[in-house]
């Protein structure tokens, strides 16, 4: 069960929860409320209304917003580099890897929760914690494309970072602007027109010491 449909499940006030279950039912809320308001626009009072639940109750679990903002980042940032990574391991064949990494991108933004809007369309960017956060899902993902590059190509890891960069920015940027079209292409077909075209680049560097796949 997600942390959004806990706190559908949880919504009524008074219930008594697991510290754990109202951690998440309380993230679940906080998530929504960001997503529809942005960070700057969001209050402390609508997260512990939405999640049915008191002030006292939410600062019980985090001293304030950005502390709820944080903690949304980093369980999000994780689930796409987990994401990614998956993708990667999934199969031996490099076109079909690079097929599923970009999957990984598209299937991260889809999801009804909207919490790809708070990694990367956050309104407090300029905020160190935030950045940091921002900038590592960026440079984790990009570094488990590195590996995969780096080992099957030979090159050197300055340039399958500059690589990895350029397919994980590709991803991230098309599959935003695929949402915001409103799915004007079926996600499956969305995806093969990326994949094709990562493809036809890194296809350009041949197999380190044996055939291209």
């Amino acid at each position: 069960m997600t942390a959004i449909e806990q706190t559908e499940a949880a919504r009524p006030r008074g219930t008594r929860l697991p510290r754990r279950a109202r951690r998440n039912q309380l993230l679940g809320a906080a998530q929504e409320v960001f997503v529809a308001q942005g960070y700057h626009a969001a209050a402390m009072d609508d997260i512990a209304e939405r999640a049915g639940v008191s002030k006292p109750v939410l600062y019980q679990h985090f001293p304030g917003k950005l502390d709820l903002y944080l903690a949304l980042l980093d369980q999000h940032c994780e689930a796409l580099i987990q994401s990614v990574r998956h993708a990667l391991a999934s199969t031996t064949d490099n076109k079909q890897r690079v097929r599923a990494t970009m999957d990984a991108y598209f299937a991260y933004v889809e999801d009804d929760g909207g919490a790809f809007r708070l990694v990367f369309e956050s309104d407090l960017t300029n905020e160190p914690a935030v950045r940091e956060r921002v900038d590592k899902v960026t440079n984790e993902c990009a570094e488990a494309i590195c590996d995969v590059i780096a080992e099957d190509t030979g090159l050197s890891r300055a340039e399958s970072m500059l690589l990895a960069s350029g397919l994980g920015g590709l991803a991230q940027v098309v599959a935003r602007s695929w949402l915001h079209s409103d799915r004007s292409v079926p996600r499956d077909e969305a995806v093969q027109l990326l994949a094709s075209l990562a493809w036809r680049g890194i296809a350009g560097f041949p197999l380190h010491g044996t055939e291209q796949h």
